[in-house]
């Protein structure tokens, strides 16, 4: 079996048009998600750009090998590549690729993990700084339209150096896995025409998120739209920016598809796993927020994943799963490497039998950055999501009453069965991935015996 896997960096699970919850046009994706298993409950586990692609290499969880923000922001441990998929998978003899940036270590290189084949955007910046020298941006985070012409958008470099390394490999009796890694819609989101045009900042309806009080939330929640100086924008003032998001996931989709035809039109199609999902979310004005680092709404957890697999027929399936974690046990179990007996991941289901064994709730961890490190833990359920922050007030949201996560409950007296049950289990399931932080008979205490302040005490 063959493997395409696809990564965006910071899209949004709602913005794909095959969810149908904004008008974001997709209809590459749109076509896989006709094709194959879409997954509508997949989860980051650290919605971090450099630990969720460790994550993905090694099948486990970034606290677990000390990677808790990105290595450029702070020095943190190096991944091992012995304990990495892609380097058995090139002992095997598998022929390993990658398209995009390496945002794994600041000094070891894809060939240090075993992939064949790398492909570096420090190319494209090369050329266009060659080709474009006065090329200039604005809008600071906000971005701007890009000045680049289609073709030369990094987006569609990139496509097209992944589709002529793709060729390459169709063209070999070799088994092989192309990684495929795009930095859009990261902000600032810079898309050429047409699609930095395709939609009307006026038609783009606010997140659900969108007029936050903070009230009664932690202290890094309102002092970020602070420290990004987003405090007084208006929706009006966000919206063009969203709208640019649009675009640049509309480009993205574009890019994709034209991978995607190479692949189809090879009879290796039907022996090709097709995997698409993204690193984590973007805040993108909802809360009056910009990027990640800081907070577990679900603007940011949540992530979109597909899997098309030969032989394994359409599925919209339900069940809660880890992409990174999850995406790394399934190419174990496809390509036949044995299970990584220290990976916190499972076998993405493939049907609804297999999906209605996936766990109750998910673990989401975050360590702070950008403003200062600080430790929070999230445990959710189809109902409840519930914010363990060591050092400031917990958070508490009822997601089927408050999609927008903006009521925190926490302290409230009718929650508190709630609150009691949801710390329990969280307290398990840290225990059980090897959390630090639940290790001492102090800290226990939150947990354990509901000894926490809240903004209500």
């Amino acid at each position: 079996m063959n493997i395409l896997l696809i990564n965006a960096d910071q899209l949004r699970h709602d913005c794909v048009g095959y969810r149908g919850l904004r008008p974001v046009k997709t209809p590459n994706l749109d076509a896989l998600a006709r094709e194959g298993v879409v997954y509508e409950n997949a989860f980051a586990p650290l919605p971090v750009c450099s630990p969720a692609r460790q994550s993905l290499l090694c099948g486990r969880r970034a606290d677990y090998f000390g990677a808790q923000w990105n290595y450029d922001f702070m020095p943190t441990p190096e991944l091992d590549p012995d304990t990495c998929w892609p380097m058995e998978l090139s002992k095997a003899g598998r022929r390993l690729g990658y398209v995009g940036r390496f945002h794994v270590s600041p000094t070891k290189k894809p060939f240090d993990f075993g992939f064949t084949d790398f492909i570096n955007l420090k190319d494209y910046n090369a050329e266009i700084a060659k080709l474009y020298p006065d090329v200039r941006y604005t809008g600071g985070w906000l971005g701007c339209e890009s000045p680049l012409p289609l073709e030369m958008n990094r987006t569609h470099w990139q496509a097209q150096k992944a589709g002529e390394l793709l060729e390459s490999y169709l063209s070999q009796d070799k088994p092989w896995l192309l990684w495929v890694d795009f930095e859009e819609p990261h902000l600032p989101c810079r898309p050429s025409a047409p699609f930095s045009r395709m939609y009307d900042p006026k038609d783009i309806v606010p997140w659900d998120g969108w007029g936050d009080t903070f009230e009664n939330k932690p202290y890094i929640h309102k002092q970020q739209t602070l420290s990004w100086n987003t405090d007084t924008l208006t929706w009006d003032d966000f919206a063009p920016m969203v709208a640019r998001y649009y675009g640049c996931i509309s480009q993205i989709d574009d890019a994709i598809g034209r991978i995607l035809d190479v692949l189809n039109a090879s009879p290796a199609k039907d022996d090709t796993m097709v995997i698409f999902t993204s690193d984590h979310g973007d805040m993108c004005g909802s809360h009056s927020m910009l990027d990640k680092h800081y907070v577990l709404y679900d603007d940011i957890i949540r992530v979109p994943l597909i899997v098309k697999k030969p032989g394994v027929p359409h599925a919209v399936l339900k069940g809660n799963v880890m992409n990174v974690l999850d995406i790394a046990a399934t190419v174990r179990r496809e390509t036949g490497l044995a299970p990584d007996e220290l990976g916190h991941g499972r076998p993405l289901p493939e049907n609804a039998e297999e999906d209605a064994k996936c766990p109750a709730e998910v673990l989401v961890t975050s360590n702070g950055q950008q403003f200062g490190l600080y430790t929070t833990r999230c445990i959710r359920t189809d109902r409840y999501k519930y914010v363990w922050n060591l050092t400031d007030t917990d958070e508490l949201y009822d997601l089927l009453t408050d999609p927008g996560e903006k009521n925190n409950l926490i302290g409230v007296k009718a929650h508190s069965e709630t609150v009691k049950s949801l710390r329990r289990r969280l307290y398990e399931l840290l225990t059980e991935t090897g959390d630090r932080f639940v290790k001492s008979e102090w800290i226990q205490r939150q947990l354990l015996e509901d000894k926490k302040l809240t903004g209500r005490n």
